[in-house]
């Protein structure tokens, strides 16, 4: 591999896309890794992406204490705040006017797919118009989406929130009977509403059933799985994706929702509407009277306390193994986390293209799903494991009935 010429400047870091339980330490990884080259100058944060760019609203990340930023990466959510932007011509040509005045010569973005074409766009713009310039993409997202990654920062620490919520929903249906939905984030794919199988300890826990974008949902189909269920269990505990469509490709939410994001995506999350049609039309067709049924919605994302290990410390190398490929290696690329192929868990940081991982999603594989399309395998669950870690043990009584009652 060639080394690039060294290049001096400084450097700004942005966070873009739906927060997580570990985005702080990626950007955390990436702060700390700077201070190790000479030819990073100074370390700037944008507020809110790359509106924080267009607005010049920067700061100073470099005033920072090795141990604040300790406390700060053990933080939910986007420190820096975050954006849903797609930047416009007119906005590369303002980015890079902001670029050229503070000197910025390394800049790190920390996202999805999404974030992951902007980084894009910003890179194409920045070679038209010849500036000396590396660009890196940083990966995240709960949704585990991301091509060329085995899995991202953020799914191991939602699925770990997911799999203990439909632990203790589980008990709390046990105890009461009736059906229970729960709707998880998932909008193409469907890795975090997979992950509620882990929630099975006992061969009659929940989810008994789970519906996943990755294949066609049918409204009669569902009815059908939900009273067999019934009739084994006598209850019966669902996870279904929010992106879940019919056979033509359509979300069952679609006509509950309008609004759309700047790169198009229809908003799915912060309704309780899927949630309500199922719960509805099970009601309606089956005569279960008990059906409950609750949205997850944001909480998945951020939630304190509920944060996976290897996610975590995964996350961290990501943005330190950013900074290290731009400062030596590469003038773009995008972070990628690939699973060795080994009997014991271990993973490798690579570099892969902008555009192989921008905008387009992946998918779960059919190996992971059960041949009816309402249950995984137990491939997922070997997949799933070691990235979520030690989940609450689960008990119960052993019902030794009192001699002489009934």
């Amino acid at each position: 591999m060639t080394t690039l010429p060294e290049l001096k400047g400084n450097m700004l870091i942005a966070q873009s896309g739906g927060p997580t339980a570990v985005i702080n330490q990626t950007l955390v990884g990436a702060v700390l890794e700077a201070r190790k080259h000479e030819s990073i100058q100074k370390v700037f944060g944008a507020k809110h992406g790359i509106q924080g760019i267009l607005d010049e609203d920067f700061i100073n990340l470099g005033r920072e204490t090795p141990a604040n930023l300790e406390r700060v990466a053990q933080t939910p959510s986007s420190a820096l705040g975050s954006v849903r932007k797609k930047p416009t011509a007119d906005d590369c040509a303002k980015i890079f006017e902001v670029l050229r005045k503070h000197n910025i010569r390394y800049f790190f973005y920390i996202g999805g797919n999404d974030s992951a074409e902007t980084t894009y766009i910003i890179h194409q713009h920045a070679k038209k118009a010849k500036f000396d310039f590396r660009c890196f993409h940083l990966c995240k997202t709960i949704d585990n989406d991301l091509r060329q990654n085995d899995h991202t920062p953020g799914f191991g620490s939602a699925a770990k929130f997911v799999a203990s919520a439909f632990m203790g929903d589980n008990q709390d249906n046990r105890a009461l009977g009736g059906v229970k939905i729960n709707i998880v984030m998932g909008r193409h794919a469907g890795f975090l509403t997979a992950a509620s199988a882990l929630a099975k300890v006992y061969p009659d826990d929940g989810p008994h059933l789970i519906y996943l974008p990755e294949r066609p949902f049918s409204m009669s189909r569902f009815c059908k799985d939900v009273k067999k269920v019934m009739k084994e269990h006598g209850r019966c505990v669902i996870a279904v994706s929010e992106g879940i469509c019919d056979s033509k490709g359509t979300p069952i939410i679609a006509a509950h929702t309008q609004e759309v994001d700047s790169h198009g995506n229809v908003q799915l999350s912060g309704t309780g509407a899927l949630g309500d049609i199922l719960a509805n039309e099970l009601k309606a067709k089956t005569g279960i009277s008990r059906v409950r049924a609750d949205t997850f919605g944001y909480l998945q994302r951020s939630f304190p306390g509920v944060m996976s290990h290897v996610d975590a410390a995964e996350a961290r190398q990501v943005g330190a193994s950013g900074v290290a490929f731009a400062v030596k290696d590469f003038e773009n690329g995008s972070v990628a986390i690939q699973r060795k192929k080994s009997k014991r868990y271990a993973v490798e940081f690579n570099r892969v293209t902008l555009k192989s991982v921008a905008k387009e999603t992946r998918h779960m594989p059919a190996a992971f799903i059960h041949k009816d399309g309402n249950q995984v395998t137990e491939a997922f669950l070997t997949y799933v494991r070691p990235l979520v870690g030690p989940l609450p043990e689960m008990g119960r009584l052993k019902d030794v009935p009192v001699k002489g009652i009934k």
